[in-house]
């Protein structure tokens, strides 16, 4: 076959495959964009016949959206701070320092990995309600606080780093956390980005536990309050795309924006070690 047709049909294979992945987020930022009712008709219109905002007033104004966005940024934010800090000491200790039990408990951690979130969910629920964790912010920050994940990731990024550096540092009396801030840190770089955007993204898109353990609908994070605005306005399409558009675009600007550092840090941890 012809190199130039060979390339053709890869490239319009390609295109076919992406305009199928983004028609349904192209039309739910249309519909949200149409007056209500007007996606009912039959069949469905593919554009607005003309553009309004309204449905995007009522969120803001009326279903309390605004608290629900802010809510999503506060704890999306904690648990990105706090998980950064927890497992990049974590994944640095197990990479090269030297305590008793070092693998074994990084086995274990490992062990994790194959353990689904949902088995710990009753568990944890059962232990942070006597500390009075259920129903507030904590209660979705602390056990996200560090994950085998990450400080797998962190580790295998961290074995990277020659010894000789940190020796060198040693001889010349530099503590361990001075170590660890002035010179492991910059070294870990490209990791730390795509373990911040990968917690931001998981803490932003959580549904199920925080579902367990908020129950007050002014602790709501936006997939939450999705969920209700739908139980209410069922049948109100172009609210419910306009709500989605809310939840899904902040994260997808934000995955866009930083997703060759995201790929980079996979890549490059994924062969250290």
């Amino acid at each position: 076959m012809n190199p130039r047709i060979a390339r053709a049909l890869v490239n319009g294979m390609l295109l076919g495959g992406t305009l199928v992945a983004l028609f349904p987020m192209l039309w739910m930022l249309s519909v949200s964009l149409m007056r209500p009712g007007e996606a009912a008709a039959l069949p469905p219109p593919l554009l607005p016949a003309q553009a309004t905002l309204h449905n995007y007033q009522e969120l803001f104004l009326r279903a309390g959206m605004g608290r629900y966005l802010c809510n999503s940024l506060l704890v999306s934010a904690a648990i990105t701070v706090l998980s950064l800090a927890l497992n990049l000491m974590a994944g640095y200790a197990f990479a090269k320092l030297r305590f008793a039990g070092r693998e074994f408990w990084f086995r274990v951690v490992v062990g994790m990995l194959a353990v689904p979130a949902q088995v710990a969910m009753l568990p944890l629920f059962l232990m942070l309600k006597p500390i009075g964790l259920v129903n507030n912010y904590g209660g979705v920050i602390v056990p996200a606080m560090a994950s085998a994940f990450g400080i797998f990731l962190v580790r295998q990024y961290a074995r990277g780093i020659p010894d000789e550096l940190l020796e060198a540092a040693r001889i010349d009396g530099a503590g361990e956390l001075r170590i660890f801030v002035r010179i492991v840190l910059p070294l870990l770089k490209p990791i730390m980005v795509t373990l911040a955007i990968y917690t931001f993204l998981t803490a932003w898109n959580d549904f199920m536990w925080p579902l367990i353990v908020l129950t007050g609908q002014e602790h709501y994070t936006l997939p939450l309050g999705l969920a209700s605005l739908a139980r209410e306005h069922a049948t109100d399409t172009e609210l419910m795309m306009a709500g989605s558009v809310i939840t899904v675009v902040p994260v997808l600007v934000l995955f866009l924006a930083l997703q060759r550092y995201y790929l980079e840090g996979l890549l490059v941890g994924s062969v250290k070690g």
